[in-house]
């Protein structure tokens, strides 16, 4: 018996299908029941402590790269439908490498199920394990940061332990990585589509008031969505468009998206883009990925997290209201907020470990934030980040603001 198998964790409950493994890179190796899709895959595991949204959560372009550990018990009991896909690149996958249960997929029990989550996840080509105890494996992450891995599924059972471990070993990891050439748009496109209402669906914007240019660094279709209900026809460029073909469209402002690896990586040729855009005078406006990228423009740097944030129950105050949001999070790197320069203002920050959360550059309408205020899934308590942006728009245009809430 080799190292590796020395140090094996049995599964919860010995009636698990023994079909898959979990093999982190300090040679741990999990045991349990195989789903979704059949081969191996190697990432960052990471846990997600929401409740609701693991459809939306593995649809991120965001978690390109991770493999998804769920605190939550019961993943998959209510299906998977054609409404609740984040990735706004349809061409692509969300670029999650795999995704860790506790318990075994049930049956669907939802009205808007259209398809069984096992096949589902085998339709995106996600690599699932389920058995695991998912309490323990957190306590690991929370204990030694969040490890690479390999997760695999063979309907036989046979899995090369060592082979495994070693490529787990050998991934370089997310940090230095850019990994928004896997998630963003393969070319530009328009967007008018709004929120969903209950027993409406979705909408479709009519009457725009503004034009904004979203830059795709894995952009998700819920911030499309609130851009839209906000009054903005939307123009989605990729990732590596220069600020010259941004501002020739004569936008009414930017926008900078989500997406996932490291902001320092994207940021070799997507900073000095960013720089020419605040320069340029327009609104501008940041979330996730495009926080950190903005921060890095206007002079700061970001930094790996130990164990990232990730989750739709975080606690963040926005200095500029003096109130607390409940907001959903994703991400694995924050930015420094020792090393912001004079005149960039810090105005949101979590009250779990005190981490920067959002700024804005004073005197200018440029702003972001670390959270995701377009929720999906999660608490719509920062919706109102959205219309503070229509309201730079508005005021660059000489036009009276509306209320933010």
């Amino acid at each position: 018996m080799t190292e590796v198998e020395n140090r094996s964790l049995p599964p919860p409950w010995a009636e698990v299908s023994n079909t898959a493994r979990l093999l982190l890179a300090d040679g741990t190796v999990i045991e349990g029941q195989g789903m979704g899709a059949v081969g191996h895959a190697v990432g960052e595991v990471c846990f997600n402590t929401a409740m609701t949204g693991y459809q939306e959560i593995l649809t991120d372009p965001s978690y390109a790269g991770q493999i998804v550990t769920f605190t939550f018990p019961h993943i998959g009991n209510v299906g998977a439908n054609v409404e609740d896909t984040e990735t706004s690149n349809l061409a692509s996958r969300s670029g999650v490498r795999g995704a860790v249960l506790r318990a075994s997929i049930t049956d669907p029990s939802n009205y808007r199920a259209m398809e069984h989550f096992d096949q589902w996840l085998k339709s995106r080509g996600i690599i699932a394990i389920g058995g695991i105890d998912t309490r323990a494996l957190t306590s690991l992450i929370r204990e030694k940061g969040m490890a690479n891995a390999v997760i695999a599924h063979d309907p036989a059972g046979r899995f090369d332990v060592g082979a495994l471990a070693d490529e787990a070993r050998a991934w370089p990891g997310l940090l230095g990585a850019d990994l928004v050439p896997d998630v963003t748009a393969g070319q530009t496109y328009t967007w008018d589509e709004t929120r969903w209402a209950w027993g409406e669906g979705y909408g479709k914007l009519a009457t725009p008031e503004f034009h904004v240019v979203a830059v795709d660094f894995g952009l998700k279709r819920n911030i499309l969505r609130c851009l839209a209900s906000s009054g903005c026809r939307v123009t989605v460029v990729p990732a590596t468009t220069s600020a010259d073909d941004i501002l020739v469209r004569k936008p009414d402002g930017v926008f900078l998206s989500n997406g996932p690896g490291d902001p320092a990586a994207t940021g070799t040729y997507a900073v000095p883009e960013i720089r020419k855009l605040v320069e340029s005078g327009l609104p501008v406006f940041g979330i996730c990925l495009g926080h950190q990228m903005l921060a890095l423009a206007l002079g700061g740097k970001t930094q790996k997290m130990h164990q990232g944030h990730h989750g739709a129950n975080h606690p963040v105050k926005d200095f500029t209201t003096g109130k607390v949001e409940i907001v959903s999070m994703n991400h694995g790197f924050t930015v420094d907020r020792d090393s912001l320069p004079t005149g960039v203002e810090e105005t949101h920050v979590s009250l779990f470990d005190g981490t920067n959360c959002g700024i804005r550059l004073a005197g200018r309408p440029v702003f972001s934030v670390q959270h995701h205020p377009e929720a999906s899934p999660g608490p719509q308590d920062s919706h109102y980040l959205f219309r503070r942006f229509a309201n730079l728009m508005r005021a660059a245009r000489g036009v009276s603001p509306e209320p933010e809430r």
